[in-house]
C-alpha cells in the first residue's frame, strides 16, 4: 500500500515539474541573448548614424546648376581680401583633403558634413575638397560640383572657399577656409593680447 502511495507522490512531484525546462537548453537560451545583445548594439550604430544623417542639415533639393568649368567664390561678409586673396592663390597649407570622386550622392553629402565639422573641432583651417568635373554626372553635368557650392554655403564652419590653382586640381576641386575654433580664439587672445 505504502509503494501506490510512493507513485502518487511520484506523479505529483512530476507534475509540478512540467513546466520547467530541461538544463540541456540553456546554452540556446545563452546564445540567443548574445544575439539579442549584438542585435541591440547593431540597433544602437544605426540610430546613432540615422541621428548624424537627421543632423545633416546640407540640402538635398532643389541646386542651381554650375557649368562643369565654372569657378567657384564665396566669402562670408567680414573676411579681409588679403585673406580671401591668399585662399584663391593656393597660399595656405592644406590641412585635410577629402577626396568625393566616385563618392554616391549621399556618401559625399555625409563624408563633407562630417569632415568639415571634425576638422574645424580638430582645429584645421584650410582644406581642399575634390569634387571632379562631374561632365557626365546625372541628372545634370557637375552636379556633385553644383552641390557642393550650396553646401559650402550651408556650413556656419565654412567662411570662405575658391577653385583651386591647377596644381591642386584647378575646376576638379575647391579650396575650404574654416573659421577658428573656440581654442584657436582664445589662443589668438593670449598671443595678442586682445580682450
Amino acid at each position: 500500500m505504502g509503494h501506490s502511495n510512493h507513485k502518487d507522490d511520484f506523479d505529483e512531484f512530476l507534475n509540478e515539474f512540467k513546466d520547467v525546462i530541461p538544463l540541456k537548453n540553456t546554452q540556446v537560451v545563452q546564445t540567443t541573448t548574445n544575439k539579442n545583445a549584438l542585435a541591440k548594439q547593431l540597433k544602437r550604430q544605426a540610430i546613432e548614424l540615422e541621428q548624424q544623417q537627421t543632423n545633416n542639415y546640407l540640402t538635398t533639393g532643389d541646386v542651381k546648376p554650375i557649368d562643369p568649368y565654372d569657378y567657384l567664390s564665396f566669402k562670408q561678409n567680414g573676411i579681409q581680401d588679403g585673406v580671401f586673396k591668399n585662399l584663391r592663390l593656393g597660399k595656405y597649407k592644406i590641412d585635410t583633403v577629402l577626396n568625393l570622386q566616385q563618392l554616391k550622392f549621399e556618401q559625399a553629402r555625409t563624408t563633407v558634413f562630417n569632415q568639415v565639422q571634425q576638422a574645424h573641432a580638430k582645429g584645421r583651417r584650410t582644406l581642399l575638397i575634390k569634387h571632379g568635373l562631374g561632365l557626365h554626372s546625372k541628372p545634370f553635368p557637375a552636379m556633385l560640383k553644383s552641390y557642393l557650392n550650396q553646401w559650402l554655403i550651408q556650413m556656419p564652419e565654412i567662411i570662405a572657399f575658391h577653385t583651386a590653382q591647377i596644381k591642386h586640381g584647378g575646376n576638379l576641386a575647391v579650396y575650404a577656409l574654416l573659421k577658428k575654433n573656440q581654442e584657436q580664439k582664445l589662443h589668438n587672445r593670449e598671443t595678442y593680447g586682445q580682450k
